[in-house]
C-alpha cells in the first residue's frame, strides 16, 4: 500500500515542513467530517450529543496514553503545545526570589509566557546554553550546572526545535532530582512539539513533571488539539489556572474539580478534531510501531543530511548524522528566506529558523528518497 496516497496534501508538492504542521490523512479528514455531520445531525446541544462528547474525549485520552506510555487520567486535552505549558506555569505557586532554569533553545511563545511570569512574581530566569552542544558537549552537565538552590522549575525541550538534537531526557531529569541545594522539589516541564509521534516515547520511564505536546506536527492530525501530560507526583503542585464545566466532578457534591488530569481542561472545544486525531494516529500505527517509525524518519533525514554535504554552498548544523526527522543547514549567501520562498515556488516546502539563522527541512517516514533527491538538485540549481 502506499502511504503517501493517503495525505492528499503531498500529491502536489514536495514537503519537508513536519515539524512546523503536518499534512492530515485522508482518513483524518473524513473523520472530522463525519463527526460533525452526526453531531449537526442529532442536535449540537442534546443527550446523544453530550454522550457522543464524552465518548470522543474519553478515546481521545486513552488512545494519546497508549502512545505515550502512561494512563488516560495523567492526560489533560488542550489546543496546543503553548496552552499545554501555559497550565504548567501559571500554576505553580511562585514566590519573589524563585528561579526559572531556560534553555537557550525554547520557542519564543514559551519565552515570553516565562517573561510574564518574571515580571508578576519578581522571578528570575537562568539561562543554560544548550545549542552549543550540538556537536560538542554535556547537555547533562550543562542543565545540572545551572541549578541554584532557589531553582523551582526547568524548562527546556526534548527535541530542539531549531537543530533537532535530540536530549537525554532521562538522564538531565535524575540529575535534577539528585540535586541537593534547595528545599523543595525542582519541577521539570518539557516542550515536546517535536517529539510526539517523532519518537517513540514512555513518559513513566522519564522522570519529568509536565510534558507538553500537539498533534498537528508529527502525528499530522488537525490544528487545536493537543495535550498536556502531569505527573501524579506533582498534581499536588499544580493549581489550576482556568477553570471551567469540564474541571468539575459531578458526582460529589459542591462539584470539586476533578481529580486527574481533567481538572486542566476548561469548557467547549471543538470535539469533532478528537476523531481527527485519532484517525491520523491509527494511520501511522497501520504503517509500523513508534520505533519502526521513528527509525525509518531518522534514516531518512540521515539520507538527507549527508547528501546536503555534498552542496558545495550548504553547510549542516550538526557535524553527525541526525537522531531526529529534523535538519538545519545554513548557505554561503545567508539569504535564507529568500531561499525558502524560491524552493516554494519550485514545490518544494521548508522554513527558516531565526536564531540560530538557518533552514530548517522535516523528513517523516513516508518521505522519499526520490523528493530528497530533487530537492538536492533544486537547491544545487539555486546555490549556485
Amino acid at each position: 500500500m502506499n502511504y503517501r496516497q493517503q495525505f492528499p496534501a503531498l500529491s502536489n508538492k514536495a514537503y519537508f515542513n513536519y515539524g512546523g504542521q503536518g499534512p492530515m490523512p485522508q482518513a483524518a479528514l473524513d473523520a472530522i467530517v463525519a463527526t460533525y455531520t452526526q453531531i449537526q445531525s442529532q442536535g449540537p446541544f442534546g443527550l446523544k450529543t453530550s454522550d457522543l462528547v464524552a465518548r470522543e474525549s474519553n478515546l481521545t485520552r486513552q488512545t494519546i496514553a497508549t502512545e505515550l506510555g502512561v494512563t488516560k487520567d495523567s492526560i489533560a486535552l488542550t489546543e496546543n503545545v503553548t496552552t499545554g505549558c501555559n497550565i504548567a506555569l501559571w500554576g505553580l505557586n511562585w514566590q519573589p526570589g524563585d528561579r526559572i532554569l531556560l534553555s537557550d533553545c525554547e520557542h519564543p511563545g514559551v519565552i515570553a509566557s516565562i517573561n510574564e511570569i518574571c515580571r508578576r512574581f519578581q522571578v528570575t530566569v537562568d539561562l543554560f546554553p544548550l545549542l552549543a552542544t550540538l556537536n560538542t558537549g554535556d547537555p547533562v552537565a550543562v542543565v545540572t550546572a545551572q541549578l541554584k538552590p532557589q531553582t523551582r522549575l526547568v524548562v527546556l525541550s526534548h527535541v530542539l526545535w531549531n537543530t533537532g538534537q535530540v536530549l537525554p531526557l532521562a538522564e538531565i531529569a535524575a540529575g535534577i532530582r539528585q540535586y541537593k541545594g534547595g528545599d523543595r522539589s525542582i519541577r521539570i516541564l518539557v516542550d515536546a512539539a517535536q517529539s510526539v509521534g517523532l519518537l517513540p516515547l514512555n513518559l513513566a520511564k522519564l522522570g519529568i513533571d509536565f510534558y507538553a505536546f500537539t498533534g498537528h506536527k508529527w502525528w499530522c492530525g488537525p490544528e487545536g488539539v493537543g495535550g498536556l501530560y502531569i505527573h501524579p507526583d506533582a498534581f499536588a503542585s499544580l493549581d489550576s489556572t482556568f477553570i471551567g464545566w469540564r474541571s468539575l466532578d459531578y458526582s460529589q457534591p459542591g462539584l470539586p474539580l476533578v481529580n486527574d488530569a481533567r481538572r486542566y481542561e476548561v469548557a467547549t472545544s471543538a470535539y469533532p478534531l478528537y476523531a481527527g486525531l485519532r484517525a491520523a494516529i491509527t494511520t501511522h500505527q497501520a504503517w509500523g510501531s513508534g520505533i519502526e517509525r521513528a527509525g525509518k524518519i531518522v534514516s531518512l533525514a540521515t539520507y538527507l543530511w549527508e547528501n546536503l554535504q555534498q552542496v558545495s554552498e550548504i553547510k549542516c548544523l550538526s557535524d553527525t548524522a541526525p537522531q531526529s526527522g529534523l535538519v538545519s543547514f545554513q548557505v554561503e549567501t545567508g539569504s535564507h528566506g529568500k531561499l525558502v520562498k524560491d524552493l516554494e515556488e519550485q514545490h518544494f516546502y521548508l522554513r527558516t529558523i531565526v536564531d540560530p539563522d538557518c533552514i530548517r527541512a522535516c523528513t517523516h517516514y513516508f518521505t522519499t528518497t526520490a523528493e530528497i533527491d530533487e530537492l538536492i538538485q533544486c537547491l544545487r540549481k539555486l546555490t549556485n
